[in-house]
């Protein structure tokens, strides 16, 4: 069993209300694989849509730590309601004693190894995503749907 970022598997809890299930070949490679998706965003309390969020001066790691705030667009923070979803996403790794996590490519909740900067400027810098980070400290491998492909 794996976790899954739930708009990968076509489930319209993105940001912007859409799904992210772009990639059929890396969605084959998973065709034998029992999968449960997650949506941290909205396990954390947030609505669908919701304005575009971002980690601010720092990355996922951060955040947990206390060093740095994620907010959205318009400047309301949501640290609250992203480390909610976090420990809502362990807690079903947990339950289901899954060792993998596949979470969407640059998500400020389940990116792995690149998130955007948070300028809203599509930057990108290293680190992961508030959830990716939370279940990487707790010995879950993280990785993306990009990782499938390779």
């Amino acid at each position: 069993m794996k976790l899954i970022s739930a708009c990968l598997l076509g489930i319209k809890c993105s940001w912007d209300g859409t799904d992210k299930n772009s990639d059929e070949n890396a969605m084959k490679l998973l065709s034998n694989e029992v999968l449960i998706p997650v949506c941290p965003e909205q396990l954390g309390g947030l609505n669908t849509p919701r304005p575009p969020q971002e980690i601010q001066g720092g990355n996922g790691e951060g955040v947990l730590d206390g060093k740095c705030r994620v907010k959205n667009i318009n400047g309301d923070d949501v640290t609250e309601e992203f480390l909610k979803g976090a420990k809502q996403t362990l807690r079903i790794a947990r339950l289901f004693k899954v060792s993998q996590f596949i979470g969407k490519s640059r998500s400020p909740s389940c990116g792995c190894g690149e998130i955007y900067d948070g300028s809203f400027s599509s930057k990108r810098i290293a680190g992961d995503g508030v959830t990716a980070a939370l279940l990487k400290g707790n010995g879950i491998e993280v990785i993306s749907e990009e990782d499938l492909r390779e």
